[in-house]
């Protein structure tokens, strides 16, 4: 249900609401929020909440101005794992300078600013997500270990797969949020698990996407298991990435797309997220252990494209009623705005030029295989430059270069990606 800013503060009446979680997203795509008491909601909505920028990752690009949180009414959810009695609510929020102009590093402000390009170039995008993620046993002081959860593989059932109590509570949660998952299953690592979502528009895929990362969070920690979603987090097995599926209509009748030639879209859709994937797979791909995830147990590394299963970076089945798009390279570590953004101006590019799709499991480039080759792309890419922010881009390039830098630096670098990604991310 979407609420208005006044019903908002008639349900807080109703129903014993003592707290309101301002919830954003940093530059690297973790969450973050700041609570006010309910009673400070009708002052917060009209002025904001100010947060010190310069200690949120990527946020120094505001330059030492004041930013402040304003909530988004039409995100309001109830945090189901917060006490029944005194009620937490929560709501993300778009952020801005103290007159009222959007922060640059705002994701949600850029993709929103995306997806109004596209409708005013007279399309319509809609994203689904399929997200893995790996559970741990813990010790006895509570601390994660690596030790899977279980040892179930693909579709495994209990009791070998020891994830399904897990699984059905976060659905549960979920769509207590108001957010409903189609599926969820064992995958085929040791303690991994799979979650998917319906396609919805971007903003909402990217917000349902990460309030799926904060209740299976929540939800492990009730059974006292770590949940990670770090891109390899066991070297010998499978990692966790995350499907992105999307289609595009034409927005004057998205009833009639196949009637529009939505299946042609999708093909010129697709080669230009191809063009392009290389320039930005520092976003979809955001960390040194990124890496050790891609050409490894079906993670693409080529960039081909194939109807098939496999280990394509784009499957299609471009000639099917239920057409779409899947991009299989990202991971869940990233900032879910700026990705979908950028597919969403490379999907555009190529139907602006009609890119043609080169032949079906062929092609010469691939993915970069490191961060820093993926730092380099980015740096010198026109598309790129062409709609990220200059001040914000500046601060990313500098942010992956110095973990780069760090991680070749260290002595041990399996410790350096443990002590970096397993037990945050």
């Amino acid at each position: 249900m979407i609420y208005s800013e006044n019903e908002i503060l008639q349900y807080i009446e109703e129903n014993d609401v003592k707290f309101v979680k301002l919830t954003f997203c940093d530059l690297k795509g973790r969450l973050k929020n700041i609570s006010v008491l309910s009673s400070e909601l009708a002052v917060t909505f009209e002025r904001g909440v100010s947060i010190t920028a310069k200690k949120i990752a990527g946020f120094e690009a505001a330059g030492g101005k004041d930013l402040f949180l304003f909530p988004d009414a039409q995100t309001m959810t109830v945090l189901p794992w917060r006490p029944q009695q005194g009620r937490v609510i929560r709501m993300f929020c778009y952020i801005r300078y103290e007159d009222g102009t959007p922060f640059e590093g705002d994701g949600r402000y850029f993709l929103k600013k995306a997806m109004k390009t596209a409708i005013s170039a007279g399309y319509c995008f809609r994203f689904g997500t399929s997200c893995e993620f790996t559970l741990f046993h813990k010790d006895d002081k509570g601390l994660p270990t690596k030790t899977p959860h279980d040892y179930a593989g693909y579709c495994d059932v209990a009791p070998d797969d020891k994830g399904e109590n897990i699984r059905r509570d976060v659905c549960l949660t979920l769509e207590q949020m108001g957010i409903h998952p189609i599926s969820s299953r064992h995958e085929s690592g040791c303690g991994q698990h799979e979650i998917d979502f319906n396609a919805s528009s971007a903003l909402k895929a990217a917000d349902t996407f990460l309030s799926f990362k904060s209740a299976v969070k929540s939800v492990a920690e009730t059974h006292d298991v770590h949940a990670s979603f770090m891109p390899k987090p066991l070297r010998n097995d499978c990692g966790n990435g995350m499907h992105i599926s999307f289609n595009v209509f034409p927005d004057n009748d998205i009833l009639e797309e196949t009637k529009q030639g939505g299946n042609e879209l999708l093909k010129y859709a697709a080669s230009g997220i191809m063009k392009h994937i290389r320039e930005f797979t520092l976003f979809t791909n955001s960390t040194v252990n990124s890496y050790a995830r891609l050409g490894e147990f079906t993670a693409p590394r080529d960039i081909i494209w194939s109807d098939e299963e496999g280990s394509q970076l784009i499957r299609m089945n471009h000639d099917s009623d239920n057409a779409c798009v899947e991009l299989r390279a990202a991971d869940c570590v990233c900032n879910p705005y700026l990705v979908l953004g950028l597919m969403i101006y490379s999907a555009l590019e190529g139907i602006a030029a009609q890119l043609p799709l080169p032949e079906k499991n062929t092609g010469s480039e691939r993915l970069p295989s490191t961060l820093e080759e993926a730092v380099s792309c980015a740096e010198g890419s026109e598309f790129v430059k062409k709609y990220v922010p200059e001040n914000i881009l500046k601060v990313l390039l500098d942010y992956s270069s110095e973990e780069w830098r760090e991680y070749s630096s260290a002595y041990d670098k399996g410790a350096f990606e443990d002590k970096q990604y397993f037990y945050s991310l």
